[in-house]
């Protein structure tokens, strides 16, 4: 069966004036933060916390710290199974733009950086846990991630994709707290220290799925690794800047969300274990419900499963059976 899907491509400047639209997943980082009574300052002090960081790696020719500042888009993918003019939003991701004050270029950046799907909702908030209720060891279910992760490698592999960005994607995501991980002798000049983790976890498997690998690199000036994904080679696929804007947009979302981990007072020293209880660390000064999101993973993984999962099961799963580059 040699279905075509078809996808739609949106997308939206996420600066101090952005409002999520109604299809926008409200769990995605930048969705939290644009709302409440401080909305357009969370989003004003978050924006200048990338500029400063792009401005501090790239530190070359640029002796005020203010040569670069970064643009940034959300592009929302919306797919359409059925040919029928009905879409589902299929995920969300983070596109960088970078401006070069000194030339008054602008200069593309990576596709990617953060990543939020309906799918993935329902797989990790709703299929994971219906397998494992009344279990008294956690299991995994058969197939589980491969339909999203097949749906992830036809976009990127689709005439949309290769119409609208240049490169494969890169996403970035923090590392887990329950793992440990060791650092290498390996050091890159901007992406830093490489460290290497004691065992995988079920994140990296499902990224994998999607077919990505993943490397953990803790840049200077950071105090923990992030956990970077990625097609090809992440090293010399993507220029100095291109990487620089990927760095310091989701360092600055994640020392937000995960204070304890990426705003610590302590920096990862040789063998690393990330904690959430950690109580040294500094909070930023925007607002963020952390709690209010993990409810809301739940609700949207039910909204894909009424909406998308059970509507076109037999379809998806044929269609999945049967996917191959």
């Amino acid at each position: 069966m040699n279905k075509d899907f078809t996808f739609t491509i949106k997308n939206i400047c996420l600066n101090e004036n952005y409002h999520p639209s109604d299809n926008t997943r409200i769990t995605t980082n930048f969705a939290n933060l644009a709302r409440g009574e401080s909305r357009q300052q969370n989003l004003r002090n978050t924006l200048k916390m990338i500029d400063n960081s792009f401005n501090a790696l790239a530190s070359w020719d640029n002796p005020k710290g203010d040569r670069y500042s970064v643009e940034l888009e959300i592009i929302s993918v919306d797919i359409d199974i059925e040919d029928s003019g009905q879409t589902f939003p299929s995920i969300e991701v983070l596109k960088t733009n970078i401006i070069d004050h000194k030339t008054n270029e602008r200069i593309e950046g990576i596709i990617g950086n953060n990543f939020s799907s309906y799918v993935r909702d329902y797989d990790f908030s709703v299929l994971l846990s219906d397998h494992n209720k009344g279990q008294s060891k956690f299991s995994i279910p058969d197939s589980f991630g491969e339909l999203h992760g097949n749906l992830f490698k036809y976009f990127v592999n689709s005439t949309t994709y290769k119409q609208h960005f240049k490169k494969p994607p890169v996403i970035c995501l923090s590392v887990s707290d329950n793992k440990v991980y060791h650092r290498t002798e390996n050091q890159h000049p901007l992406l830093g220290f490489e460290y290497q983790p004691n065992e995988s976890s079920l994140t990296e498997q499902y990224f994998k799925k999607m077919g990505l690998q993943v490397r953990y690199f803790m840049p200077p000036n950071s105090v923990a690794p992030l956990a970077f994904y990625f097609f090809g080679d992440l090293l010399n696929d993507y220029s100095n800047l291109e990487l620089i804007s990927t760095i310091s947009t989701m360092e600055t979302f994640q020392k937000i969300y995960r204070p304890e981990i990426y705003n610590a007072n302590a920096v990862a020293g040789n063998c690393y274990q990330p904690n959430l209880k950690n109580q040294d660390h500094s909070l930023t000064q925007i607002v963020y419900d952390r709690e209010e999101r993990s409810k809301l993973a739940i609700k949207q993984g039910k909204f894909a499963e009424e909406h998308f999962i059970k509507p076109h099961q037999t379809v998806l799963e044929q269609w999945s059976a049967n996917y191959a580059l």
